[in-house]
């Protein structure tokens, strides 16, 4: 089926995708890597032990984008924590982010470019679209930057909850986040049906 992701024997997926919805995923995914921001220095895969042990930011990001894809990691709990509850959380996170922010960071452009290069791969480069085959670790990393995907853009939309999302259906068409909305919602289409397609 055309824009919905398909097992293959022995793991890995398949899917149809025209030049439109390829332009799309590619545009996507490159603004997601520039958000994400480059990787380290060259010149630090040199040295492993710098590598090791070089420290990520320890203050969350300003970009909400940015702040939804690497949150904190002891967020408040229901009810007003305590002057000294909050400020343990805060020292937590930071400490927590400074040696992990790093690491998710790559995770996350890994994802980003295995997309990239599994559209921009000559199979993918035909006129009127193309049938991409994915291994399973492709398919995990596609799965990964669809995910960051929806977030990036379900944070500019401000969608908290379902509830969120199901008021993005009533939205009416001359909407000027009617193209973001669409570009969310189908996205969460191919999302679900690559999730379906890993599913044992």
């Amino acid at each position: 089926m055309p824009g919905q992701f398909e097992a293959l024997p022995g793991g890995g997926a398949a899917v149809a995708l025209d030049e439109v919805e390829i332009s799309i995923i590619r545009s996507l995914a490159v603004q997601l890597l520039e958000l994400i921001g480059p990787g380290p220095a060259e010149d630090a895969h040199d040295d492993p032990l710098a590598e090791l042990f070089a420290e990520g930011p320890s203050e969350p990001p300003k970009d909400p984008v940015l702040l939804r894809l690497f949150p904190d990691a002891y967020s408040d709990p229901e009810g007003a924590p305590t002057a000294r509850e909050a400020e343990e959380r805060r020292a937590y996170s930071s400490e927590f982010r400074r040696f992990t922010e790093n690491d998710l960071r790559a995770g996350k452009r890994d994802s980003a470019l295995a997309v990239i290069h599994s559209l921009d791969a000559p199979a993918a480069a035909g006129e009127g679209g193309a049938v991409l085959k994915l291994s399973a670790d492709d398919s995990r990393q596609w799965l990964g930057c669809l995910n960051d995907l929806r977030l990036a853009i379900g944070s500019r939309l401000d969608v908290v909850d379902e509830e969120d999302t199901d008021l993005l259906y009533r939205l009416p068409d001359e909407d000027p986040r009617k193209p973001m909305v669409m570009a969310y919602l189908w996205l969460g289409g191919l999302q679900d049906s690559l999730v379906a397609t890993l599913m044992p």
